[in-house]
This record gives structure tokens, sequence and C-alpha cells, in this order.
């Protein structure tokens, strides 16, 4: 009797709920629970540390990873305390995001190629070899790049307007700081740029006819927007049928300073709540990863997201 009453006690606990929901769909590492459930290693090594005892999980080493798994190896979970959880999962609000944010994961980890150039690209640069710079790299990219039409939106003084016209068919950069368009202006027609236009507006409602843009662009510029879900919105609606949008902003951090420091709205954005966004909004082949972290605190980490409309 008292071991059932303290397995009722753990799953009392709707982080512990949670936990063992995600581990019923998918064994997990700590690393994954910590992305899923955006709680702290510790946190989440206490919780499975409980229900490991009480034979609820159990764990098996894989590489340098500890895997958990729903259940204990030596025996099934009593139907009854199966049907208690799923009673504990009515009340629990996050099922249904930690739900969404598990096939993020899941997707993550099959994709082998990404997980091969995310160790490349930590390489890059450390050794040095004359010549060779991510800004070299960007500029042989561009080149490659076809023809676009492209909105650079919430573009700031330009400068990566200015790299996309060297290639693009057009480019519209689009801020909402006057003066930024008109430095931004002064340069292109200084460097002769004539295929790139600079525009004063609001990156929640562009000045930019509907179904125009092959590309619409967001570096580190969502987290500025008061309304960044009508940031995307507004992207959908400028560009053409199979046109992409294309987002680089910061993974959700707790730098409270950038507020102040850097006029921050938002401290960043999980994976999941920029995948919420482009769905609402109809995107498709929706592709969302951590492409960098800062080596120096606070540590800011760049997630990057590309999908079609």
């Amino acid at each position: 009797m008292s071991s059932t009453l303290k397995t009722l006690r753990l799953i009392a606990d709707s982080t512990r709920v949670r936990i063992l929901n995600l581990l019923r769909l998918e064994d997990l590492s700590v690393v994954e629970l910590q992305e899923i459930l955006g709680m702290g290693q510790s946190r989440i090594s206490t919780h499975l540390s409980q229900l490991r005892q009480a034979k609820l999980v159990s764990d098996r080493r894989s590489g340098k990873h500890i895997i958990y798994a729903f259940g204990d190896e030596d025996g099934q979970i009593d139907s009854r305390l199966l049907q208690t959880l799923d009673l504990a999962l009515g009340d629990v609000e996050e099922k249904d995001d930690d739900e969404a944010a598990l096939a993020l994961a899941i997707g993550k980890r099959r994709d082998k190629a990404r997980a091969y150039f995310d160790a490349l690209a930590g390489k890059f640069g450390k050794t040095y070899c004359p010549g060779r710079s991510w800004k070299a790299l960007a500029e042989t990219l561009l080149k490659l790049m076809p023809p676009m039409v492209i909105a650079d939106l919430g573009a700031g003084e330009g400068t990566f307007s200015q790299l996309l016209a060297q290639r693009a068919e057009r480019v519209i950069a689009v801020d909402s700081s006057e003066k930024m368009v008109e430095f931004g202006t002064g340069v292109a027609k200084e460097n002769g740029y004539t295929n790139l236009e600079y525009r004063h507006g609001e990156i929640e409602n562009p000045p930019i006819d509907d179904d125009s843009i092959d590309l619409a662009f967001f570096s580190q510029a969502l987290h500025h927007a008061e309304k960044p879900e009508e940031a995307i919105a507004a992207a959908h609606r400028i560009l053409k049928p199979g046109g992409k949008i294309v987002i680089l902003d910061l993974l959700k951090h707790q730098f409270e300073e950038a507020r102040d420091l850097y006029a921050d709205t938002w401290l960043g954005f999980s994976e999941l709540e920029i995948s919420r966004f482009l769905t609402a909004e109809g995107f498709q082949e929706i592709d969302i990863s951590v492409v960098d972290r800062e080596a120096d605190p606070p540590h800011f980490q760049t997630l990057m997201a590309i999908a079609t409309k």
C-alpha cells in the first residue's frame, strides 16, 4: 500500500506527469527533455531520479547520453496506474505544446546531415587560415543564389540588404526608423545599388504589394516586433506562391538586460513558438534549427527557420 501511495504522490506533480507522457511516446535524453520542457537539467534530473526509484521509468546509456524510457525493464506498469496517469494528463495545460515540441525534437534527432554540419561549423575558424572567413563564405554562397525579389524586413542600416543586392534581381529593405532608411538609401546610392530600395514602415505591415516577393527575410528583427505573429502573417501576404520565408533570431533566453541594452521587445523565441507562428499562417516545409551559440556570456543562441508559402 505504501508503494502505491508513493506512486500516486509522484504523479500528483504536473511536471512529472508531463515527463511520463513524453516518455510514453518516445525514449528521450535529459538534453531532449530540457529542450521540450524548457526547464533546467538539475530540475529534470531530480524528477527522473524519483520516477526511476518508483520504477516508473528506466534508463540506459547510449554513447555519452543517458536515455530514459517509460516503465521498468523488470515488469509492466499496472494498467490502473496508466488510467490514473491519463486522467491526470487531462488537467495538464501544456500537453499539446509538449507533444508538438517532441515532434520537433525527433525531427532534429533524425537529421543526420544537420548534426554533421553543426560539428563541422563548430570547427570553422578555430584554426587560422589566411583568407578564410565567414564573410568570404557568405559572399561565395550569395553569388550562387538565383536572382530573386527579396524583402529584408527590419533591415536596419541594410548591411545584409547590400550583400543581397549584389546578386538579387531586386531588394526592398524595410525599417521603422526614418534615419535608418535615410542612411541606407544614401549608402545604396553611393555604392551604385540601383536594385536596392529602402522603404519606411513597420514589419507587421510592410509597404510591399501582395504576392510580389520571392524571399522574405527577418535577420534579428522579429524580437523587436510588437506582434511577431503579425509580422510573419505580413510576410505570408507579400510572398508569391512557392516563395520562402527565412527567420534568423535569438533562441529564447533569460537575459532581461537585453530589453534596455538592445531595445528588445521579446527575449527571443523557442523553436516551438516559431513553428506555431509559421503553421498558423499556412506555411509548409518548415525547417527549424539552432545554428549558433556565442562563446561569451550570456551565450546567446541563434535560431534559423525556413518555410515555404
